[in-house]
């Protein structure tokens, strides 16, 4: 079963190092993952969770466990992210950097996503409530937030999650 994932582990590696040394492998695209960020209230408070849970874990990343390891793992560690649904509404991302496996206290294995430390803030958009993840293509990924359309994070999420599901973002 280790051998798997470490076999696993290597072959996503190499495609990213032929990835880049090659200037990108046609065949190879990109996936992302849509998770809903249970008990979070806002991008500040996923930012400081993040920070309490990293302090306290002693990583030096921020790790998101889970049941289960992601089937599209090779196109989710080719420039994938995290987009996090905070309330109803994706808010932020942040980009994936590799798989670990790791054992729970009851020694279940699991799949912690290591994500960079950068939360980026994205145009909000409307996601009803589901469980687990969901892959999401690139081109239905919502927008990064530019230095110019940061204004949007001085507003409320409710009124965000309005003028999203009226198509104004």
């Amino acid at each position: 079963m280790r051998w798997s994932i470490a076999l696993r582990a290597c072959c996503a590696i190499i495609l990213r190092v032929a990835n880049s040394a090659f200037g990108g492998v046609d065949s190879l695209k990109t996936i992302n993952l849509v998770k809903l960020s249970v008990g979070i209230d806002s991008v500040e408070h996923l930012q400081t969770y993040r920070a309490r849970i990293q302090s306290e874990s002693g990583h030096d990343l921020p790790r998101h466990v889970t049941r289960m390891w992601p089937r599209r793992e090779a196109e989710f560690l080719n420039g994938g992210s995290i987009y996090w649904v905070i309330k109803g509404v994706i808010l932020c991302r942040q980009r994936v950097l590799r798989l670990e496996e790791v054992f729970g206290d009851d020694g279940i294995r699991r799949c912690a996503i290591v994500m960079d430390a950068e939360i980026i803030r994205t145009e909000s958009a409307v996601r009803r409530p589901f469980q687990g993840w969901r892959y999401m293509e690139p081109t239905d990924s919502p927008a990064d937030l530019t230095k110019a359309g940061k204004s949007s994070e001085d507003l409320p999420v409710e009124l965000m999650t309005a003028l999203a599901e009226i198509g104004v973002r």
